[in-house]
Order: C-alpha cells, then structure tokens, then sequence
C-alpha cells in the first residue's frame, strides 16, 4: 500500500474512532512529560533539535532509525504522536513527499527547518530542476537548520529563548569544526579519484563543498528505482572516469550498485549515511558521526591499495 492510500484509508476512518485514536492518552508524546513536545520527521532532525533544545523540550522524530524518509507511511500511532505534539519540524525541499496529507487535519504549528537554504537543483529524471532535499548533508546549511530551530523554540517557549540560542551558537561551533574536518580531508583525496558515485543522489551538498564530482543511479529514492538505463550510464561513468569504488546508502539496497561493481570491477566502498542516523550502538548515533563516518568511508575506499 502507497502513502496516499495509507492516508485515504486513515482518513475515512469514522469521526468518533478517528477522534478516539486521536486522543488516548496513552499514546501521545505530551501524555507524561510536562516539556512542550517538538516532533521532527526523521531522527537527523530530531538529534540537531536536541542538541538546539537542551532539557528545556521533549523532541521525538516521527520515523525511527533505519527508516527511508521520502516514501514513509504514517501509521495511526504517528497521528496520535502528532496530535500531541507542540510543534512539528519538517525538512522541506520535497523531501517528506506524505507531510502536506499528513499534517492536514492537525492543529498544530510547523516549521519548515530548510528555510534559508540556497538550493542545489537536481539536474536530470523526473525530478530535473526541483531542489535537492539533502541540505543537511553540508554542515554549512545545517547550521542554518538550527538557527532555524532556535527561533522556533523561542516562539514556542519564551521563557528560555536565550538558552536555545545559546545552545545553537555552541552546536553551531561544532558543525564548523566537522565542516573544516570534512574539506581537509577530502581535500587530500587526488583529482583522479575525486569522483563520488552513489545509489541515490543525496550528495550534492557534501560533493559541492568537498569539490567531488558526483554520480549517482537515481536521483531522489522513489518506488521505481534502478532502471536498466540508469545502471548503464552510471556503469559508463565509473568505466570512462577511472572510479576506484562505488557507495549506497544505508536505507535502501546496493543491489543495483552492485551490478555496476560487477560491470566495471570497482570496488564497493561501503555504506553511507544519509536520511537516518543509526541505533544509539550504531555506527552514526548522531549528526556529527554520520558526517564524520561519511567523509572517511569515502577517503578509505577512494585511496585503498590498488585504486585505479
């Protein structure tokens, strides 16, 4: 079932079961803690509020760990947390293509955290000339995300609008710190293996501020993925550039990548980190780690013994 039938069903749901569901108590984000309530839509978002919030709020993220963020399906439980919530922080740029049915019949005040952001425009599928949503993959505009943040915790709790701005500045130091570590170290990486080639087309930021040229099979995850004649050019780019190795992100499969190993006898150099952190035991818990674990992945595979 596809998002917008998950969303029909959930809206022909009687009044009075739907108004049930929505308010058990049991099942709400607000129902034992007495802290506002900000719900982001995927747990990248959710660790940069909680860096911007410190104790002062309760934020949760609608998907869990692991979970593909574009093609999501909200349950009746996402609609009771959301109903519950405060506020509710979405990415934007097209990413949460189920947020506008989702948030529909909520009452409750949102924030588009991506507001800002000078956009990198998909060049090529269906997709050509819209933005791309991957902001956040530059710890650049992630910086703008959480002024953002900040702004839009101190309208909703006055009362500690200096501590969140507080808070922002600080984290703010951070992703600056990982952003230079990010440019220094892929800086060292030779022009002939400068070349990113990915599953999905989320790193046009992180290439753009790394000076990498990007390829990738697909340009924004969808439920048509990896046509024939998308796993041919991307075979075609690997073979005419040289290219070492060849990644995919954690939330989709390498399938389609590996047929391009195959074909081309580069190496495939790993998992990469894009639209959800992992579990807290996990490789990249948090914003800072998926970055860092990232730019290593991709400098450990680009410049193993026998690169091309």
């Amino acid at each position: 079932m596809n998002s917008n039938s998950r969303l029909r069903r959930l809206a022909a749901l009687p009044a009075a079961a739907l108004l049930l569901s929505l308010t058990a108590c049991s099942g709400t984000a607000a129902s034992n803690n007495s802290k506002p309530v900000v719900l982001t839509t995927f747990t990248v978002l959710a660790d940069m509020a909680e860096n911007v919030a410190g104790d002062h709020l309760q934020v949760e993220s609608i998907t869990k760990a692991g979970a593909e963020i574009h093609g999501y399906e909200p349950t009746p439980g996402d609609i009771r947390k959301a109903s519950g919530a405060d506020l509710i922080l979405d990415n934007g740029m097209n990413l949460e293509a189920w947020f506008e049915q989702f948030t529909a019949g909520l009452d409750v005040p949102r924030v588009t955290v991506s507001d800002g952001i000078d956009p990198v425009d998909i060049a090529e599928d269906a997709y050509q000339g819209l933005p791309n949503p991957h902001a956040w993959m530059s710890p650049l505009n992630a910086q703008v995300y959480v002024d953002n943040m900040a702004e839009a915790f101190a309208e909703l709790d006055p009362d500690n609008a200096e501590a969140f701005r507080s808070n922002a500045e600080g984290y703010k130091q951070e992703l600056q710190a990982v952003q230079d570590e990010l440019v220094t170290e892929l800086g060292t990486l030779p022009e002939h293996q400068r070349a990113l080639v990915t599953c999905e087309g989320a790193f046009s930021y992180l290439a753009r501020d790394a000076g990498l040229r990007e390829r990738y099979i697909w340009a924004v995850n969808a439920e048509q993925q990896a046509t024939p004649q998308q796993i041919a050019a991307a075979i075609e780019f690997v073979r005419a550039n040289r290219v070492p190795a060849v990644f995919c992100e954690s939330t989709v499969s390498d399938a389609p990548m590996q047929q391009v190993v195959g074909a081309t006898g580069a190496a495939f150099g790993g998992v990469l980190y894009v639209d959800s952190l992992s579990e807290e035991d996990g490789p990249v818990p948090t914003y800072l780690d998926l970055i860092r674990h990232d730019t290593r992945t991709i400098i450990s595979a680009l410049t193993a013994t026998g690169a091309q």
